[in-house]
């Protein structure tokens, strides 16, 4: 897509999310991204017992009930469905997904704004919750429909970040979160003279000083690119800022050219263009799945959920990947939240398959098939979490890489733009390393942008 398509969308999608905040009636305020490994109360009986609470949603449906549900990328809830469909006769749910989290969220933006089209149940990724959480006449209460018996089962922070400031109105519960790792393939890493064992790799880089010597000797050695492509090593440095990355949380005012850790990363990522070891893979692509699957790269920087991609595009791959932690911290690359649009006529009967879907036993299967980070904190002291050992990762235990890294990341605010102004950076990466674009004009290109954009909004 052109640059001048992609800045109209852009245009239209702020467009979009500001007369939804217009017509809201509600005055909420979302508490940003992010996870930090503590918080929450897992005393309580997990969400499996959600079920039990709302079985008189089956009971009171007359008629067979159809819910869409509108997915994100790779989680496993396709087979789930299959599950409830099989159990729950009366009350059937039918997929759709999208793999582009942009054109998701628009496409509900562009629903709800038109009042139509909108499915009964979404699939609400963090990053776009405040473009949400105010348009409370939008969306179902959930509070209404039970989830406040459900609340102490998750995560307090991740609770709170789709609910009102006051925690009356709560948008959608929340499913995993994205403590972000190192995934590695220890064939290469064998190649190239480098440890296998996740402890000695992580030892290895630890600072992203060291990150880029490796990076550039892996390069050297082996003539393969250490890092995939631009996105996911500019992600992992984005996501060490200090509380926020785009926009400030007192006043949502933007900060993108002043957060020292987003010049940081672009730099970072610049760095890697030009000494080779960032790969030229466009995240998603048919092409970087095969790469994945084939080896042409050493790391995939990226959040739990991430193994689900590595896993379907990497079949060949499997028993070859480890998982090894940042240098100089971690980040929260997502997680999503499960929401009813009003337009629902069935909001009863999609709580009751929401909450089943969330519930400690569906998060355990999305984790063990999927890599999902539970946010039912229970869970991380269940033997059957804590002592999963993947095969795919070489009998790795899996869930103790991601606890570490969920206990070194910062609850982070995100803003109503974020996704927009995210994609302008990315783009001028993406000119650096296909185009021999001056970083420096690049950088003063995103940043004007970003500045158009919020000040339009």
């Amino acid at each position: 897509m052109n640059a001048s398509k992609k800045w109209a969308m852009s245009l239209m999608s702020a467009a979009l999310v500001f007369s939804l905040a217009a017509c809201s009636g509600g005055n909420g305020n979302g508490n940003g991204g992010g996870a930090n490994g503590n918080g929450g109360n897992g005393n309580e009986a997990s969400g499996g017992n959600a079920q039990g609470k709302n079985e008189g949603a089956n009971a009171a449906s007359p008629s067979k009930v159809e819910l869409s549900f509108w997915t994100l990328g790779n989680t496993g809830y396709d087979d789930l469905v299959k599950v409830w469909n099989a159990e729950n006769p009366d009350i059937q749910v039918k997929v759709q997904n999208t793999g582009d989290q942009t054109a998701h969220h628009n496409n509900l933006t562009t629903a709800l704004s038109a009042g139509s089209g909108a499915p009964d149940i979404f699939q609400l990724e963090i990053g776009f919750m405040e473009r949400f959480i105010n348009a409370q006449d939008k969306f179902h209460n959930l509070n209404d429909l039970g989830a406040k018996e459900l609340q102490a089962n998750y995560l307090e922070w991740k609770w709170k970040q789709g609910a009102s400031a006051d925690g009356s109105f709560v948008i959608g519960l929340p499913t995993d979160i994205g403590p972000t790792v190192v995934y590695y393939r220890t064939d290469l890493a064998e190649q190239a003279g480098l440890p296998t064992d996740p402890a000695e790799f992580s030892a290895a880089i630890d600072t992203w000083d060291k990150f880029a010597q490796v990076a550039k000797q892996f390069k050297e050695k082996t003539g393969k690119p250490f890092v995939d492509g631009t996105d996911l090593i500019y992600n992992a440095l984005r996501d060490q800022s200090d509380g926020e990355i785009y926009f400030s949380k007192a006043d949502k005012s933007l900060i993108a050219e002043t957060n020292p850790q987003i010049k940081k990363a672009y730099d970072f990522t610049v760095k890697g263009i030009q000494e080779g070891w960032v790969g030229n893979w466009a995240l998603w692509s048919p092409e970087w799945g095969q790469a994945t699957n084939n080896g042409d790269f050493l790391i995939l920087p990226g959040p739990a959920w991430m193994a689900g991609n590595i896993k379907s595009n990497g079949p060949d791959s499997a028993g070859k990947w480890r998982i090894a932690q940042l240098p100089e911290g971690s980040g929260n690359w997502g997680g999503s939240f499960l929401a009813l649009p009003k337009e629902s006529e069935h909001p009863k009967e999609a709580f009751a398959f929401i909450s089943w879907l969330d519930s400690q036993e569906r998060q355990l299967e999305t984790f063990k098939t999927k890599g999902l980070m539970p946010s039912i904190p229970v869970l991380y002291e269940d033997p059957a979490f804590k002592d999963f050992a993947d095969e795919f990762f070489g009998g790795q235990k899996t869930a103790a890489e991601y606890g570490k890294a969920a206990e070194r990341v910062k609850p982070m605010f995100y803003g109503p733009l974020h996704d927009q102004t995210d994609s302008f950076i990315k783009a001028g990466l993406k000119n650096v390393l296909e185009k021999k674009a001056d970083p420096a004009e690049e950088w003063k290109n995103a940043i004007a942008q970003a500045k158009k954009l919020a000040e339009r909004s």
